[in-house]
């Protein structure tokens, strides 16, 4: 199964750049209150979602020449943009590696279904869904944040 590992090294490498990119945006924001707060729980959500991969990886193992996470954390997300334009850039390169997270998951689920994997597969559709409800909020956040960043004048 040397596919599976490479996509169980994408997930737990991703949901480790997408907790640290939530972090960082969290902090470099801390002035805006709810995207301080929430960006850690959502953080929390990816550290949960590694810590439940954490025995499928043991069992399969994971490839470690997976690099997509690390050179999207790299291209931006290692630290925080100022401003409302910054924040609404911000947000929206956590969306790109998030999406990057769920389409990864919809992959493991799909095989974890044809190995007939249970474990796995509730691993899959539980970390799936929380990386759904990121995005949801990720979306929403930016609907708020892109009136004042493209409109009013800094």
């Amino acid at each position: 199964m040397p596919h599976l590992t490479t996509y169980v090294g994408l997930a737990d490498h991703s949901e480790q750049t997408l907790a640290d990119s939530l972090r960082a945006v969290a902090d470099g924001h801390a002035r805006v209150a709810d995207v301080f707060h929430t960006c850690h729980l959502l953080a929390e959500w990816s550290d949960a979602n590694r810590a439940a991969l954490a025995p499928v990886v043991e069992r399969y193992g994971e490839a470690d020449d997976v690099d997509e996470p690390e050179r999207l954390h790299a291209a931006g997300l290692a630290g925080a943009r100022e401003g409302e334009i910054g924040l609404l850039r911000d947000l929206q390169d956590l969306h790109v590696l998030a999406t990057l997270v769920s389409t990864t998951w919809t992959v493991i689920a799909q095989g974890a279904q044809g190995l007939r994997d249970r474990e796995l597969l509730e691993v899959a559709r539980r970390a799936g869904d929380q990386t759904s409800r990121q995005l949801t909020w990720l979306t929403t956040r930016m609907k708020v944040a892109a009136p004042q960043a493209l409109i009013i004048a800094p």
